[in-house]
């Protein structure tokens, strides 16, 4: 088990399934984790589906380590659509933004997010657009009209694909890498949760569709202790070279629906870039000429 000793974690989602599991390892390893829920046992109680919620989190956080936090883990969400824009991506952004400054006077800060597979599937164009340009109002507006015409369950995956889009555009930028701070992602396959017992495999017919969607070659459901492993990996200190990454944990659904074609071709350079590369080369083997 990686050792997280004398670290301080703020994790949401505790009540139970990954994030239950994922704050019992983490103190098992010797850190001090701020649970995060709307049970008895969270020490800090908040509905992260409002702004003010979210607030009093914050808050809350803060007033329970005045000496500050090494990391977070964002897995509180929703499979239901009426809260999933709000709980999925809209609480996850602003309680990473507000806690950016406090991760950045850590030595080592680290931020990871709960994405899901799903998200390989294609989502709904306008609801990630409305997520991506921090239009909040409008992005529970088309869900809701998205449930109304019977495409409620492309509301969860659009939102899973805004929070990836968003974290590989943030997590590389002045404010975050630039800081010394790393963001990461792990996308979970179907495990093996209450919320997933009652939801989408309580229905064999669903659970059969699943199996096609999100094929897993390791079993489905999969266990949940290897995703809150991952997670915990990426909070410690021996991922200190990571950011920027979307992390399957899935039983291979990701592989099986992608094959190699992410690494079939090669990155394919913007002219201002290629410009660059072709001096800074020029130069170079000018500078080597001249030293002979």
């Amino acid at each position: 088990m990686t050792e997280h000793t004398g670290r301080t974690y703020v994790v949401t989602g505790t009540d139970s399934g990954i994030g239950a599991v994922l704050a019992t390892r983490l103190e098992a390893s010797g850190a001090r984790v701020i649970r995060c829920g709307i049970g008895e046992a969270a020490d800090v109680r908040a509905d992260l589906t409002t702004p003010e919620g979210r607030g009093s989190t914050v808050e809350q956080v803060r007033s329970l380590a005045p000496a500050g936090i090494d990391g977070v883990a964002l897995v509180a969400g929703s499979g239901n659509a009426d809260v999933a824009v709000r709980l999925n991506y809209f609480s996850t952004v602003a309680l990473l933004s507000t806690l950016r400054d406090d991760l950045a006077r850590a030595p080592r800060p680290r931020a990871v997010v709960v994405s899901s597979s799903s998200s390989l599937s294609a989502g709904d164009a306008d609801l990630v657009d409305a997520c991506l340009a921090d239009d909040e109002r409008r992005a529970v507006a088309i869900a809701g009209s998205l449930v109304a015409r019977g495409r409620g369950t492309v509301v969860y995956r659009s939102t899973k694909i805004a929070l990836n889009r968003w974290l590989r555009r943030t997590s590389v930028d002045d404010d975050w890498a630039g800081a010394g701070i790393l963001l990461n992602a792990v996308a979970p396959g179907i495990v093996e949760t209450e919320a997933a017992r009652r939801g989408v495999l309580a229905d064999p017919a669903n659970a059969r569709v699943l199996q096609d969607a999100l094929p897993q070659p390791l079993g489905m459901p999969g266990p949940v202790e290897p995703v809150a492993a991952a997670i915990a990996w990426l909070l410690s200190p021996d991922a200190g070279f990571t950011t920027g990454q979307v992390h399957f944990v899935d039983g291979g659904a990701e592989a099986v629906l992608r094959g190699e074609a992410p690494f079939a071709t090669g990155v394919r350079y913007g002219p201002l870039r290629m410009v660059r590369m072709i001096a800074w080369t020029v130069i170079g083997r000018l500078r080597a000429l001249r030293a002979r």
